[in-house]
């Protein structure tokens, strides 16, 4: 297994991790969890610088980075002039070049300056120099403060601003581990701060700025004073929403403007930290468009940047969860559009079904009634006026069901609900009538009129293909006798029909007359 492989980095296509470089080493160490010592780290950087400064006072340019810093196993740090001659591939070793250097050209005294306190910084801290990164006593409140001091002068962005006495800055890195190293050439500390006609500003420098309050005694009340404290104390493996809240308050906290965004062909900006995250958020920004970092120098796509990719995928899933919710919204307007249309034309169809059962049944029911063949339509009036006589046991007893009940004006009184015949015999029994059948005292017509119409029985549910008798004796307006046979014979049709006529209203008339009607 190769070193590569044991390491198990994510490389660009074609690059590797060289057995043997300050990059294997730090990988390693990466891997296992564990970030060098301070004086561990300034036993590699300490005679590094000597060694680098050698070369550039002889005239040599050079890509300062891990990958070209070979350890060599008796102790000896030394650059290796073949992998110092070109660009660095890893995207860690890019992130120690000074930003400079990143236009192709390798760089002088001064980046590599910048390039060693970016080393020294992954090696203490095992992180990289990038936006967002945290101060070295974030990480480790264990390391001096004097170290962040000597890094805030070595990383600053500008080169014009950023010290060029390595021998100066050897002596700086020394003194914070003094046992860790080889002395150095004495040299005088204060080039880190002023040389000549230049002064370091640290404004420009790539360590974020020192927060307000010491880390020891700052009272909790903000979100950099909670990510603060917080670091301080190992904490348990966070999830991705904890991180990327992290990574938040750390990019937020630097507040200088640094950032711009190429859109549309235009510059926009320069921003905070601050700025840009919320237009990330309001999606003026998207993950395609290209953000550079005025300090560093880098140029990329959002989507590139490790520190704002999340962000911009976190508003790149918002946008897609309201394309979403919106363009399900318009299928729900759709389809509820659609439903509605579809209960219309149900309701339409059934309107219609029921407009045509509607005149089928009123058709059906007319041509029943206009059509059905009245035979045998007779009236017969059952005369009393001449010699009529009336038993006492009789108007006594009123004669019973469908008896006689009693007589008014000579006229005998049936009780009713009987058969037509039964109505027919009380009456006759009755009564001594004289003389033969006289006149009924209602006509034909005016029985048709109402019987012949046959509405009376239309809910009975009487076939088209059935025959109806119908007999009724009538007295004072009301069928006292009723009697229906139908053929086919079909008892409950016959009840129904019975029922209809004798709630019937005819024309009154004291007198008893009999009717029989019959309907095809």
């Amino acid at each position: 297994m190769s070193s590569a492989q044991r390491i198990g980095t994510p490389l660009p296509v074609g690059a590797t991790i060289r057995p043997g470089t300050l990059r294997a080493r730090l990988e390693e160490s990466r891997a296992q969890g564990r970030a060098a010592t301070l004086k561990e780290a300034i036993g590699i950087i300490v005679p590094l610088a000597i060694g680098v400064a050698e070369r550039h006072e002889a005239g040599q340019s050079l890509y300062l980075h891990p990958s070209c810093v070979v350890l060599g196993p008796d102790g000896q740090v030394h650059v290796a002039p073949e992998l110092a001659l070109v660009p660095p591939l890893l995207p860690r070793d890019k992130a120690c070049m000074a930003p400079e250097e990143r236009q192709g050209r390798p760089g002088n005294a001064r980046a590599s300056v910048y390039a060693l306190g970016a080393m020294l910084y992954e090696l203490v801290t095992s992180e990289t120099v990038a936006p967002g990164m945290r101060r070295p006593t974030e990480v480790n409140p264990a390391l001096p403060a004097e170290l962040e001091v000597i890094l805030s002068k070595a990383l600053v962005a500008d080169p014009s601003h950023r010290p060029d006495d390595l021998r100066a800055l050897a002596q700086a890195f020394h003194h914070l581990a003094p046992t860790g190293s080889i002395a150095p050439p004495a040299a005088d500390e204060s080039h880190l701060d002023k040389d000549g006609d230049f002064a370091v500003d640290i404004s420009l420098s790539m360590l974020p700025p020192a927060p307000s309050k010491p880390f020891a005694t700052a009272a909790l009340g903000s979100p950099y004073d909670i990510s603060v404290t917080n670091a301080q104390v190992p904490a348990a493996k966070s999830d991705s929403t904890t991180q990327l809240a992290e990574l938040k308050a750390r990019l937020e906290r630097d507040k200088r403007p640094r950032y711009v965004v190429i859109k549309d062909g235009m510059d926009h900006g320069p921003f905070s930290a601050v700025e840009l995250l919320q237009q990330i958020a309001s999606h003026t920004f998207v993950d395609a468009d290209v953000l550079r970092d005025a300090f560093s120098k880098d140029e990329r796509a959002i989507k590139d940047w490790d520190e704002f990719a999340p962000f911009a995928e976190q508003s790149r899933l918002h946008r897609d969860i309201k394309a979403e919710k919106a363009a399900l919204e318009r299928t729900v307007v759709q389809e509820r559009k659609s439903t509605t249309s579809k209960a219309l034309f149900g309701t339409a169809a059934v309107g219609a079904l029921l407009a045509l059962a509607a005149v089928w049944f009123l058709t059906q029911r007319g041509e029943k009634t206009d059509e059905i063949a009245v035979h045998g339509e007779t009236v017969t009036n059952i005369e009393t006026d001449a010699g009529l006589k009336v038993p006492k046991t009789a108007r006594k007893t009123g004669g019973g069901r469908g008896g006689v009940v009693g007589v008014s004006n000579g006229i005998p009184i049936l009780a009713g609900g009987t058969s037509c015949e039964g109505a027919l015999a009380a009456y006759n029994e009755e009564m001594t009538i004289g003389g033969g059948k006289g006149q009924a005292d209602l006509t034909a017509g005016q029985y048709g009129s109402i019987l012949n119409r046959g509405n009376y029985f239309a809910h009975c549910g009487v076939p088209g293909d059935m025959e109806v008798h119908i007999c009724a004796a009538v007295q004072n307006g009301r069928a006292v006798g009723v009697t229906v046979r139908t053929v086919p014979n079909n008892p409950g049709i016959s009840s129904c029909v019975s029922g209809g006529v004798r709630g019937l209203s005819f024309p009154s008339h004291p007198k008893l007359d009999v009717t029989r009607t019959a309907f095809k």
